[in-house]
């Protein structure tokens, strides 16, 4: 089979493009030709795949959206193919993978919704999710799910839930032990300090204020026992000033980008990830799996994992910052913090955490073929 897929940018830490990555490396093991459309690519490419970069100025997002589609048009009529799968919202998709959240459901205020950007984007999403669309939707968050049938009146059917897709390496190895006492000692971390582990790019949505106001209401003898890493890409100028601001600047690293996550999640001692919203929330797996005890907010759609496993601690919404406060002292304090890691291991083990890629790559073989057959009838 012949794919496209479509994605507005990619570059390695982002979990859409991971996503991506491992579904479409999977299309590619199958034996089916991969051509990826985006306007920039950080990194390294396959070079098993046909990577069109189309390189899109313009000021704003929408109007690079906008362009972006323009291209892929004229693209379409002239290229066959056996199905488009998008990884962003957008028109001429015959599958969407929904990474991202309901984008109606989310916007504030009502004067935002007369701005040129809100349209765009809304148009976007009526695209794919409308009762007057085919695209069928790979969905990886239930409660998105509901959000676009309220807004869309979506048909059912059109919806295929995906389990989560975690990668085999974050799993916990024979030797983690043995791993993690060679991280500790390359960072000079004391085994009886305590390291708060956060991932993920846009450090403002993941809640990386809120981790930082966290450690800076801890006790005294705690705080100075405590250090927070943090894996990702942005800006982190903003959240280097909060934190001398709150008086624990020396208490925060944050590392633009690694490969060495693995190391990072036997090494520390907590998983933070008190979100503002996330569609999901796949670090938080990836932290359990490799047996990290877990401060999630409610917010993500993946924190029901946590309350499943008892594996943490959910900080309710709507978020209070006094709330999580507290369950991060405790977390930090408690006798129960070797229950939660073997709540994490037996979890990890006994659910099925992994086969996203493999799910997602055998949606989009039968939709093609539903197609070929449509078109060769």
């Amino acid at each position: 089979m012949k794919l496209a897929f479509c994605l507005y940018k990619f570059f390695p830490f982002g979990g859409l493009q991971r996503d991506f990555l491992s579904i479409s490396r999977i299309c590619h093991d199958r034996g089916h030709s991969i051509d990826v459309y985006t306007m920039s690519w950080e990194g390294p490419q396959p070079e098993d795949y046909n990577i069109n970069i189309i390189p899109i100025k313009h000021w704003t997002n929408h109007g690079r959206s906008k362009y972006f589609l323009k291209a892929l048009s004229i693209i379409f009529t002239s290229k066959h193919y056996d199905a488009v799968i998008g990884f962003d919202k957008m028109p001429f998709l015959d599958l969407y993978y929904a990474a991202d959240s309901c984008y109606v459901a989310k916007a504030r205020p009502a004067l935002f919704k007369l701005s040129g950007r809100y349209c765009h984007f809304a148009k976007f999403e009526q695209a794919v999710f409308g009762k007057e669309s085919s695209t069928q939707l790979m969905m990886i968050s239930d409660i998105e799910k509901q959000k676009f049938i309220e807004h869309y009146n979506t048909q059912p059917e059109r919806f295929h839930s995906l389990p989560p897709g975690i990668s085999p390496d974050r799993k916990a190895p024979d030797n983690a032990g043995e791993i993690r006492q060679q991280w500790r000692k390359e960072f000079n971390i004391a085994e009886d300090d305590k390291v708060i582990l956060m991932i993920g790019s846009a450090f403002k949505g993941k809640g990386l204020d809120r981790t930082l106001k966290g450690i800076a209401a801890l006790p005294k003898t705690l705080l100075e026992k405590t250090q927070l890493m943090v894996l990702g890409k942005d800006n982190p100028q903003p959240f280097y000033k909060l934190a001398s601001k709150l008086g624990v600047r020396d208490r925060l690293t944050i590392f633009l980008g690694s490969d060495d996550v693995p190391r990072f999640l036997l090494g520390a001692d907590l998983f933070a990830h008190p979100a503002y919203s996330d569609n999901t929330g796949t670090v938080i797996l990836e932290a359990m799996v490799a047996g990290l005890p877990i401060i999630v907010s409610e917010a993500c759609g993946y924190a029901f994992h946590v309350k499943q496993a008892q594996a943490g601690c959910i900080t309710s919404l709507p978020f209070q910052q006094k709330e999580f406060n507290q369950q991060l002292e405790f977390m930090l304090s408690s006798d129960k913090y070797e229950t939660w890691v073997k709540n994490c291991i037996e979890y990890s083990l006994a659910e099925d955490l992994y086969s996203m890629p493999e799910v997602a790559a055998d949606l989009i073989e039968s939709v093609a073929e539903k197609l070929i057959a449509q078109k060769n009838h």
